[in-house]
């Protein structure tokens, strides 16, 4: 992915890792947090992959692949899917919406993850009237405040890549990366493939009511998802840790999460937070006490619970953030 031409506005500093290609923060991170907590600015996300499936078969085959009703998805209604394996182990997330008038829903993930998820559906079309192209070329994403309350996913926007610069100019200020990355980790929204591994299932990750729908038909991993909540105990549970702030550090991604001597998870992603101070999220075993002081990458952490160990469902409304 080339960088974003974004980068050449005032004060630009480029993230690092995977989102390298795009602003990290113009300046100052704290007020752009700010801003973007009341409703002013966008972020740049055009680092994201693009891919758009066309045909008026679209709909009814997602429906039959991913965790999320696609078929009652009403048109430019944002919507968050996973595709799991047999076991339930989540293998694809993306974030899209549907156009009814032109039979196309275009969907963003992970830099990296639109061939990956290309050639799963591909492998799965068979006789389905629906064609798959990767569009990250030609659309770019991008995020402002939700303006419709209680829409989740309502911030993601798909702007003509040729048109990036003059979207800047219309919809700032712009904030980076730092600043979006810390609300999304305050809001207790994870992250795939970075607050996530290869064993998570939806429930560990808080994705039960933002992107599964417990009442529609069989789909691949299904089984693991209904057992697991009517059980109402995953095996590991995301927790949004307040890291001690006098280290003056953020944890290392991946570290183990420590109680006393014993390993009980790892560490996601970490921000600093205008309010909360340094924050990260993690993913530990269930049966950690949730009021145990814990520590990652030699920093000590108190836990905030985003998961509940006992009921595996969200214990705070706001996670469709």
């Amino acid at each position: 992915m080339t960088s974003s031409p974004l980068l050449d506005l005032p004060g630009a500093v480029s993230g690092d890792g995977v989102d390298a290609p795009v602003a990290a923060h113009y300046g100052s991170f704290n007020t752009e947090q700010r801003a973007l907590e009341q409703g002013d600015g966008f972020v740049d996300l055009s680092h994201r992959e693009v891919i758009r499936i066309a045909g008026p078969d679209r709909l009814t085959w997602l429906h039959s692949l991913t965790t999320q009703h696609e078929e009652a998805l009403g048109s430019g209604k944002p919507t968050m899917a996973l595709i799991l394996s047999p076991q339930g182990h989540v293998e694809h997330a993306m974030y899209g919406a549907d156009d009814a008038e032109s039979e196309t829903f275009t969907a963003h993930v992970e830099p990296g993850q639109a061939q990956p998820l290309i050639d799963f559906l591909l492998k799965m079309r068979f006789m389905m009237r629906a064609e798959i192209d990767d569009v990250t070329a030609d659309t770019a994403v991008t995020w402002r405040p939700a303006k419709r309350e209680g829409v989740p996913f309502d911030g993601y926007e798909f702007v003509p890549r040729d048109r990036l610069t003059a979207y800047a100019e219309a919809a700032g200020p712009a904030a980076g990366t730092w600043a979006f990355e810390a609300l999304r980790i305050a809001r207790g929204e994870a992250r795939m493939g970075l607050d996530t591994d290869h064993r998570t299932i939806p429930n560990e990750a808080g994705w039960i009511t933002t992107a599964v729908h417990l009442d529609k038909g069989c789909y691949r991993g299904q089984e693991t998802v209904a057992r697991v909540h009517t059980l109402g105990r995953p095996p590991r549970r995301l927790t949004l840790l307040h890291l001690d702030g006098s280290e003056n550090r953020l944890p290392a991604r991946g570290s183990e999460v420590f109680n006393g001597e014993k390993a009980i998870g790892f560490v996601g992603t970490s921000a600093r937070h205008h309010e909360l101070g340094p924050i990260a999220l993690a993913m530990l075993k269930r049966n950690v006490p949730v009021d145990a002081t814990l520590a990652v990458d030699g920093i000590p952490a108190g836990q905030e619970v985003v998961v509940d160990p006992d009921a595996g469902l969200h214990v705070r409304p706001n996670l469709r953030g």
